[in-house]
């Protein structure tokens, strides 16, 4: 297909094709995630002096509590990207006849599917099944069947839930009472002079929030070794309320994707949308009313990352389905039409690749860049493996859906 004017609709219907775009974007964030086997904070560590290796090791790792790195990213957008999405699966569900109770069916079984995934993956290293329930997975499956009920309401009832979601969750933070004079900080691991927040944004703090406080009672209804006291990231199970915001945010996105405007009106509201988050967001955390923080999900981190999120998906969007430049795509397109199992296969086969390598042909390649660059080249040949695998499921037709 030629490139499409910009005056006029793209000639194929987003509402029964799916946007090669999305796929590409879920597949960038998903080789981020993934490209953590790089293990780029010993090659920082290796060479001390490199303000080059230094900075990329800082952007694959996440912030301590309030701010934002590249590695930050990936959850946020893996999530908007559900939103993102769903719009999309409805309408191909609908063309194909499938009535209102199957596809609700099918949003619910989704939902429990995340969640038990999310516990399972959580749990592959521990002794009993460890129940928590911040991982991606679970944080989603936990929103998901509230964001497939609001897809069929109007975009209308779409904004106002996500208004109070991010109000009301805002109003529960900023009206919890801070630690008293007597509070037991090292029960929570926290040294109370090295706390990441003093003030009013202090009621973000980590481990002294009303999620936190939740968690506490929630987490030690499941058998334990030990009695739950605090999460040492300071991530909370209700962070799945936020978390439904910015899939909200996607799913306001892909109805503007599959809708009636013209190619540069739909990318101009996405980059609008993703100058107001970003705006919002920024200005937010800059006046002390809110500030970001990925690890609970504030509502200011929803509107900063759901900016970035706007933004990144009106390039991808801009480039591939419109300009129809897709050949430097195809990288992304194979791991994110398979995000699934790109997904579980990082998190259960690192490691044996990694060591399945080292076993057949011996260490001697991973230095020969040298030592300090030994855990760039092992994990690049973990990923390329990884990757290879995900090609030859693509080209088979294999993916891995729930």
């Amino acid at each position: 297909m030629k490139n499409a004017p910009a005056s006029r609709p793209l000639a194929t219907d987003p509402a029964v094709q799916r946007l090669t775009s999305v796929d590409a974007y879920r597949g960038w964030v998903m080789l981020l995630m993934m490209g953590e086997v790089l293990r780029l904070r010993n090659v920082s560590q290796a060479l001390p002096d490199s303000k080059f290796w230094a900075f990329l090791a800082q952007q694959q790792s996440h912030v301590a509590w309030v701010g934002c790195h590249l590695h930050d990213l990936i959850q946020p957008s893996f999530s908007f990207l559900v939103g993102v999405a769903l719009p999309l699966s409805l309408r191909h569900r609908s063309a194909q006849g499938q009535p209102l109770w199957r596809r609700t069916l099918h949003a619910a079984w989704r939902a429990l599917l995340l969640i038990w995934l999310g516990v399972f993956l959580r749990s592959t290293h521990a002794s009993q099944t460890n129940w928590t329930f911040e991982d991606t997975l679970s944080q989603i499956g936990l929103g998901y069947l509230f964001l497939y009920l609001l897809a069929l309401c109007s975009v209308r009832v779409q904004w106002a839930a996500l208004t109070v979601i991010l109000f009301v969750y805002w109003l529960w933070f900023a009206t919890y009472p801070l630690p008293g004079p007597d509070f037991d900080w090292a029960k929570i691991g926290v040294d109370p002079s090295t706390r990441p927040l003093t003030g009013f944004a202090a009621h973000w703090g980590l481990n002294t929030n009303p999620a936190w406080a939740f968690d506490v009672w929630f987490m030690n209804l499941f058998p334990r070794k030990a009695p739950f006291t605090h999460n040492g990231g300071g991530y909370s199970t209700l962070s799945f309320i936020p978390t439904l915001a910015t899939m909200i945010l996607g799913l306001l996105a892909g109805g503007v994707l599959c809708g009636e405007r013209t190619t540069r009106a739909k990318i101009n509201w996405l980059v609008i949308a993703g100058v107001i988050g970003l705006a919002s967001g920024w200005g937010l955390d800059a006046a002390g009313i809110c500030p970001i923080v990925k690890k609970i999900w504030t509502p200011s981190w929803v509107l900063f990352s759901g900016g970035w999120c706007f933004l990144i998906l009106a390039a991808f969007y801009a480039a591939i389905d419109v300009a129809q430049c897709r050949s430097w795509s195809f990288v992304f397109v194979v791991v994110g039409m398979n995000s699934m199992a790109a997904y579980l296969i990082a998190h259960l086969w690192d490691d044996f690749i990694g060591r399945a390598l080292i076993t057949h042909l011996g260490d001697g390649w991973t230095k020969a860049c040298g030592e300090a660059y030994q855990p760039l080249v092992g994990g690049a040949a973990v990923l390329a493996v990884e990757w290879l695998i995900l090609l030859w499921m693509y080209r088979r037709k294999l993916f891995l859906r729930v």
